[in-house]
């Protein structure tokens, strides 16, 4: 039973004619890979030399699990590879638009030949393409997401509205997605290696220190802290509690004048030692047995 399309962004649907008519089974492959079947009809599939194929460097996903490579290397051995790769004539070779991960994976296959489908893209097609291939699998990590996304707006001046549409996210999606890459790159790195979430990192864009931020970014994950404990940490980081001040005492020169006025009465050196607001002790000096004597008769007569 066919569920419910979901929706590529018109970026993608302008580029490859009849995507909007493409429906998803739970039995299919997932939509974007199904959408690549349709660029052109199957007559037009060609075999190509694995050697003569190169990925394209400029396309926005770098992290590929070795895992699940093998996994997809084995199923390359036992049928082959069901779907062609997207590439691009570029002078002696052919650049990769879609499929980088079952290139790598008909590599280790030991596979010789791949079929593929040529097409001529624009540069910014071709990113379209890789990206929106790459986020519907939900294959990129939060970082190379991002850095896509700035790709987009700065290399070819599209607009976050724009970027939004054609990727199917809201705007604020976009907008806090590419707020991770003003991190400290220690921290975004935590993100790609899977240290610290997603939710953890934009906790710590609160932090402008970059330091801080390192360090926190350990404690969480030495910690194992949740992102509720981390949003408190954070909090008590960039708005701590005033911490109360000591009660003051009596002004030193008050005490100063105490000893003084001992001093007068028993006649040797008298000190203050003062150990809260109202305590403390009072320590008075002698010099032999005698002078001793004299400050305890002081003392009884006193009483």
């Amino acid at each position: 039973m066919a569920v419910k399309k979901r929706g590529l962004g018109n970026g993608l649907n302008n580029l490859i004619p009849g995507g909007d008519d493409i429906e998803e089974t739970k039995s299919e492959p997932k939509i974007v890979e199904r959408v690549v079947e349709k660029i052109v009809e199957k007559k037009a599939e060609t075999m190509v030399k694995l050697v003569d194929i190169e990925p394209n460097k400029e396309q926005p996903r770098s992290d590929f699990n070795e895992d699940a490579l093998m996994e997809l290397a084995d199923s390359i051995k036992q049928f082959g590879i069901i779907q062609p790769l997207v590439v691009q004539k570029k002078d002696k070779y052919y650049k990769i638009i879609a499929g980088e991960r079952r290139w790598r994976a008909a590599k280790m296959a030991g596979i010789k030949e791949v079929p593929v489908i040529i097409k001529d893209y624009s540069d910014e097609e071709i990113m379209e393409i890789a990206l929106i291939e790459n986020i519907q699998r939900e294959d990129l990590n939060p970082i190379e997401e991002a850095q896509a996304y700035r790709r987009l707006l700065q290399e070819y001046n599209l607009k976050q509205d724009e970027i939004a549409e054609k990727v199917s996210k809201s705007r604020t999606a976009i907008t806090n997605s590419m707020r991770l890459l003003k991190l400290a790159d220690e921290v975004q790195q935590m993100v790609i290696d899977e240290m610290i979430t997603s939710g953890h990192a934009r906790t710590l864009l609160a932090i402008e220190d970059k330091d801080k931020q390192i360090l926190l970014a350990n404690r969480i994950f030495d910690e194992k802290l949740s992102v509720r404990e981390t949003e408190k940490l954070v909090k008590a980081v960039v708005n701590p509690k005033p911490k109360k001040e000591k009660e003051k005492y009596n002004d030193d020169l008050i005490y100063t004048n105490l000893e003084d006025k001992i001093k007068t009465i028993v006649g040797s050196k008298v000190s203050i030692n003062r150990r809260g607001k109202d305590k403390g002790k009072i320590e008075i000096e002698y010099y032999s047995v005698a002078e001793l004597e004299r400050i305890v008769e002081l003392m009884e007569k006193i009483r």
